[in-house]
């Protein structure tokens, strides 16, 4: 795992690092795509609205990393962790707020040809996603032409690049957008760090 700087005069905490080891990002897309029976269209809050999201996903819960099918979302979710934890030391103030954080379902997308989630869009937007502290993402292939993710309120293009990982803040401070895909298709596995709660009741 090493540290990449994001281009910018201003603190912006977004945190990005590029996880050393293409073979997992390759396994995960090849996971993808050999579980056609998993995917479904894209959806955002409101449902199906391709002008707003255009992907096809797949929505991994906790209980399916217990299934040796899905070995390969422990070995990445311990890069993940060392990602996360290089983020805790560049801003030690966290290490006193969070005593535990928990990753609870996730999504694997893939964003072919004039694919996007252009709607400008947040992370904690009503109560049922209050729990939500971060949001993570990494990018599993290198895209040919496109794909970018814009960060509007810090003019901050971060271009898909094999391994590539950011976490952000899920506040509306952070609000973002997923560019067209020109050429080529854009994997992806993202999701969102939180407080501990009960999902029986969420």
């Amino acid at each position: 795992m090493k540290r990449i700087k994001i281009n910018s005069n201003e603190t912006h905490f977004i945190g990005c690092w590029n996880i050393e080891d293409n073979d997992l990002s390759k396994n995960i897309i090849k996971f993808f795509d050999e579980n056609e029976k998993l995917q479904n269209q894209g959806l955002i809050g409101g449902g199906k609205d391709l002008s707003v999201k255009n992907s096809i996903d797949i929505t991994i819960q906790p209980n399916d990393l217990k299934n040796s099918k899905f070995e390969i979302f422990n070995k990445y979710m311990k890069k993940l962790h060392e990602c996360y934890q290089d983020y805790l030391i560049q801003y030690p103030l966290l290490k006193g707020m969070i005593k535990d954080i928990h990753i609870g379902k996730f999504n694997l997308q893939k964003y072919k040809k004039d694919g996007h989630f252009s709607g400008v869009h947040s992370e904690r937007t009503s109560l049922t996603t209050l729990h939500r502290l971060f949001a993570w993402m990494t990018y599993l292939n290198d895209v040919e032409d496109g794909g970018v993710t814009n960060f509007s309120h810090y003019k901050i293009d971060i271009k898909p690049e094999i391994g590539k990982t950011i976490i952000w803040p899920s506040e509306w401070t952070h609000a973002h957008s997923g560019g067209i895909v020109k050429r080529g298709t854009k994997y992806i596995i993202t999701g969102w760090m939180h407080f501990p709660y009960d999902e029986k009741n969420r």
